[in-house]
Order: structure tokens, then sequence, then C-alpha cells
């Protein structure tokens, strides 16, 4: 049974209460019907904002000025009726779901992925399956947002064959996908990104600075370590013993694995590793033919683009494979069956994110998401900090805004040209901005409902337990929020007391 544990009751009352709203995808045909009443009467009140900001298509930092769109009016509404199919069609995680569940399916269906991922957990020690949930999350985010279709279901299955509770192996999982955005090992698809976003706005003061793609890498190193330490702690401590008792199927014990299964397991890794060695010819050589072909850099090339489908393939060759060695794919009739099974288990989910899709597509069509962040924005310039509180009301003030705006790069194309100028007279570098928004940025992003996957973590959640909602994954994921945004916060404020780099060539301050 849930305990009532006095540390608990906090968390029990936001679930009980997120959970007494409307089914999820009534809750988000409540919040289109909002946000059409919202952008009327903001547009009643002509409400506008004028701002600096960078213009994708040109490159260049112009004067933007953006008032209200109405729903209601004559253009809202022909824009609404005319793009539903759109919004639904283009939003971002349905294909990129479909696709990579197409893999996964097999891999899921033939035992494949069970028996793999049972045995990997036979072999490690159960103090370490929390941290290692948590770290993978984080490590998958290198490849932008396939971590959310990937390792949130994985975190999962790995719990289960270690006969603990799923839902706090999705919650790992989505700490460290979501919530450790800003951390990595390595350099990921969007560091480049941030970084010319961010060198077109100190331009605006100084046309010689540059911010290179590995100015926040240092910090995001470290800030590896301590996402991975707290999320570990956060899940073994507070997470999994607040969850009621869940009841384990005889699928979900570690079993001897048969011959049949062994065979399958030789089949799989074989064709994995031809797989990968192709890959490696098609992008390691600086000539390779899935580089850009121009610059032959492989964080803006053909593979990271189409980086989702290689995840699929990644799942499907190795499951086809393992099928036919183990005996349970005899024909194509099989493998299609196992799609088509993969594709019917997520029919609620597409059922929700058809609703998300239209919330998220006339809350931008509104303009009101903007409106509030340059607001926002514009208070925390009138307020007259500098220094570290400065910096630190920054991480607050982008965690605030992530809530209503989670979209972290199109966010920062209008932030980045307010903030960095603004922090560069006082001394902060734009290295040092940008790293305080990346935080404010992930802190928040698992408690978000307007996230645009959090649909899909609400199907999950479902998955393993039928009642939970909203309140379910906000009350689980929010000791995260809290935990990430004191340990980021205390990190931030060593660092730039100390004076250390950010990145190479990467100061705190100027």
């Amino acid at each position: 049974m849930k305990t009532e544990q006095k540390q608990f009751r906090f968390l029990n009352w936001i679930e009980r209460a997120g959970n007494r709203l409307p089914d999820p995808s009534f809750l988000f045909i409540s919040l289109t019907i909002l946000t059409i009443l919202a952008s009327a009467i903001a547009a009643y009140f002509n409400l506008t904002v004028t701002y600096e900001g960078f213009n994708e298509e040109t490159g260049t930092i112009e004067t933007i000025s953006t008032s209200v769109n109405n729903l209601l009016s004559l253009d809202g509404f022909h824009y609404m009726v005319t793009n539903i199919i759109d919004n639904f069609t283009g939003f971002f995680p349905l294909g990129t779901v479909f696709t990579v569940i197409i893999g996964v399916s097999v891999t899921e269906g033939t035992g494949m992925l069970s028996v793999l991922l049972k045995q990997i957990v036979s072999k490690t020690p159960k103090a370490l399956i929390s941290g290692m949930v948590v770290f993978l999350g984080i490590l998958s985010n290198v490849a932008s947002s396939t971590g959310y279709i990937v390792l949130l279901p994985l975190g999962a299955i790995i719990f289960l064959a270690s006969k603990r509770h799923p839902v706090a192996g999705l919650a790992a999982a989505y700490a460290g996908v979501s919530g450790g955005w800003t951390a990595n090992l390595l350099i990921g698809s969007n560091d480049p990104l941030y970084a010319g976003v961010s060198t077109q706005a100190a331009n605006i003061l100084d046309p010689n600075y540059v911010v290179q793609p590995t100015g926040n890498w240092f910090f995001m190193m470290i800030s590896t370590v301590m996402v991975t330490l707290i999320g570990t702690y956060i899940t073994d401590n507070i997470v999994e013993p607040k969850l009621s008792t869940y009841s384990f199927s005889s699928t979900d014990t570690i079993e001897t694995i048969t011959g049949n299964e062994r065979k399958g397991l030789r089949w799989a890794g074989i064709t994995f590793l031809i797989y990968i060695l192709l890959i490696g010819v098609m992008i390691v050589p600086e000539s390779g033919i899935l580089r850009d072909p121009e610059t032959g850099s492989l964080l803006e090339s053909p593979f990271m683009s189409g980086i989702i489908v290689f995840i699929m393939l990644m799942f499907l060759l190795p499951g086809v494979a393992y099928g036919i060695g183990e005996g349970s794919i005899k024909n194509t009739h099989d493998i299609t069956k196992l799609m088509s099974d993969g594709i019917s288990g997520i029919s609620n989910f597409l059922v929700l994110i058809f609703w998300a899709a239209q919330f998220t597509a006339f809350f931008e069509y509104s303009k009101l998401g903007t409106i509030i962040s340059v607001n926002g924005a514009q208070l925390l310039t009138n307020i007259g900090f500098t220094g570290l509180p400065l910096l630190l009301l920054f991480v607050i003030v982008a965690a605030l805004i992530n809530i209503i705006m989670p979209v972290d790069t199109a966010k920062w194309a209008m932030m980045a040209p307010i903030f960095i100028p603004m922090f560069l007279q006082v001394g902060l570098s734009p290295e040092v901005t940008q790293v305080a928004y990346r935080v404010g940025d992930s802190v928040t992003n698992v408690i978000t409902p307007l996230m645009p996957f959090f649909p899909m973590i609400i199907a999950y959640f479902q998955k393993y337990d039928k009642k939970a909602g909203i309140g379910s994954v906000i009350s689980t994921m929010l000791p995260y929020s809290i935990a990430f945004l004191i340990g980021w916060i205390i990190l931030l404020s060593g660092w730039y007391l100390l004076g250390l780099p950010l990145g190479p060539g990467a100061p705190v301050t100027t």
C-alpha cells in the first residue's frame, strides 16, 4: 500500500489533485479552448511586445514586434479549421515514436529485448541499477530527443527484470533524458545550435565574439556526475518507496536462457556488429557518405538528421535475426504481425497526442508564449541585480518560462538577444548566460504538461499503473526537478566563485 509518511504527504496530495483533473485528452482539449479564449482577450487589449530577436532564416539579429494572433478572428478561425490534420501529422513525437516502435516492437515481440536485458541485470549489482538508467538517459540526449523513445521504456523493463517497480525505472530514465538535458559527456546535436544563436546575440555588442559548441562542455561533464548521483538518490529513497506495490508476473522473473534463445542472441549479435561496422564505414572517414557533403561535419549531417531511422534499424535488424535464430519468426508475415502489434499497443497514445498537437499548435500560433516570455525577461532586467544573484535569478526565470514554453532552442533564439547583451554589460560571458539558461530549461522539463513528449510519458505510466494520470507523473517527477535545481544552483555558484572555465576558452566573466 502507498505509504503516508510525512515526507510523502505533499507528493501524494499533488498526485491526488492532479489525477482529479479530466482525462489527459480532455485536459488538452480544455487547454486548447482556454488558449483560444485567452488569445481573444489579449487581442482585445492589443498586447504587443518588441524585442531584439534572432531571425533563423536570415541568421541575423533583428528588432521584432509581436502581437497576439486572435484565434477567434476570421483568420484565426480559418487557421484552426484548415490545420488540424497538419498539426497532428506534423507533431514531432508522432513520427519519431511510430518509426522507432516499428523496430522496438520486433525486438520486444520476439523476446530478445527481455532476454538480453534480464541477463544484463542479472550481472549488474542492484545498487547500480538506478544510476545506470539515469546515466544512460543523460547520454541519450546527445542524439537530441531519441532518449524519450528508446530509454524510457527500456528503463521500465530494466527495473522489471531486477524485480523493482517499473514506474521507478520510467522515472529514473525520464529524469536522465529530460531533467538532465544540460548534462552530457559528449557534445550533442543541440550544442552547435545553442552556440550559433549565442554568437549572433553576443555580436550585438562585440562583433568578434564567437561562442563555440564546446563552450559549456566542462560544466556539462561535471553536471553528468551530479545529475546521475542526485537522480539515483531520488529514485531509490523518495520515488520508489512512495509507489504502491507492483504485482510481478512470471514473465518478469530472470530465467535460464534456453538453447534456442542463445542461438537467437548469437545471430542478433552478429547482425548488430555487421550493422555497426556498415554505419562506421559511412560516418568515420571524413569522406563518409553519411557526413555533411560540404563540410564533412558529423554533428550536422545526414546521419544525425536521420538518426531516428538508424535507431529503428538498430532494433529491427537484430530483432529479426534473433527471431529467426530462436524460431519465433518463420516467415515475413510474422515480422509484419510483430510490427502491427507494437503499433496497436500505442493506440491510447495516438488519441492523446492528437489533442496535445492541437493545443501546442494553437498556443504557438497565438504568440501568447512569446509575449509572456518577453515580459518576464523585461521584468528581470528591471530588478537591478548583478553578478551571481542575477545569474541565479535568470536560472529561476528560465525554469518558470520553460513550464509554459518548453521548446529549448526556439526559446533560446528569442531570449539570447535579450539576455546575452544585457549580461555582457555587467561582465557575464555569453557562455555562462547560455549555461544558466540551459540549467533552468532542463529542471522543469520533467514536470511541465506542455512538453511535446508529455503525452507519451503519461501513456508509459499508464502501461504499468492503469490509474495513473497527470498528477501521478508530476508528483513522481517533482522531487527530481527540485533536487536538480538545488544541485545545479550550488554547482553553478561554486563554478562562478572559483572562476572555472565552462569549456575550452570559455570564461565565466569577461
